[in-house]
């Protein structure tokens, strides 16, 4: 019952943004605009990998917040999140709105990465598997963490500058980490070097998901 209830709430996401591209508009064009930034700053320097590697993850980290801040907000502009309250439960409520994120930010982190290793010619990765192993992860947690917090920012009045300020301090250590195996990746480095990451995002992941499942209730029942 809660996977098809949740499976519903997908499929609403998933249309809903289909008809208006609100989210979809925001995200690319913040993606080109940031790109066109960094080409223009890096110019004829050759930044080290390090540099690029947090540079990668600061596109996706602000990408992410222009987008994903709307997940909740929208409803409660609509006028739709009695009639969910009404209809589903809260778990499945959550449940839809993060797999709907995680695929939303998985697919904008694989355009942002194919377009950094195109326009960013000094950006060489040498190890792919850790390389795409983090977009994974970094993507999942992203997903886990805006997901609640768009729940919580959607009861607020000044919803579009209290995402990022609420996001920035829990989310430092899940794009640290992403920094360090994304270098790891570039570096040429064996997967058994980027364990370490893996471990620390998957748990990060798990962590905000059950957290998020047993706040939940209360947040969108607020």
């Amino acid at each position: 019952m809660i996977l098809q209830s949740s499976y519903h709430i997908f499929v609403k996401e998933f249309i809903s943004e289909f008809r208006t591209r609100y989210a979809l508009n925001a995200l690319l064009m913040f993606v080109v605009t940031t790109l066109s930034i960094n080409l223009f700053s890096i110019g004829h320097d050759s930044p080290t990998q390090e540099i690029l590697s947090g540079t990668l993850w600061i596109v996706i980290f602000f990408s992410a917040m222009s987008g994903l801040s709307r997940t909740f907000v929208a409803e409660e502009e609509r006028g739709t999140s009695l009639t969910l309250r009404l209809l589903t439960d809260s778990t499945s409520v959550y449940t839809g709105k993060l797999i709907y994120n995680f695929i939303l930010i998985f697919v904008l982190s694989i355009i942002i990465a194919i377009a950094y290793l195109l326009l960013i010619k000094e950006f060489s990765v040498k190890t792919y598997s850790i390389f795409w192993l983090t977009i994974i992860l970094g993507s999942a947690g992203l997903a886990s963490a805006s997901t609640i917090l768009a729940a919580i920012i959607a009861k607020a009045n000044t919803k579009g500058t209290l995402f990022p300020v609420l996001a920035f301090p829990i989310l430092l250590p899940l794009l640290l980490t992403c920094i360090n195996a994304t270098k790891l990746s570039v570096d040429g480095a064996f997967f058994s070097e980027a364990i370490k990451e893996f471990q620390i995002l998957i748990s990060f992941a798990i962590v905000m998901v059950t957290t998020s499942l047993l706040v939940f209730d209360f947040v969108w029942k607020d």
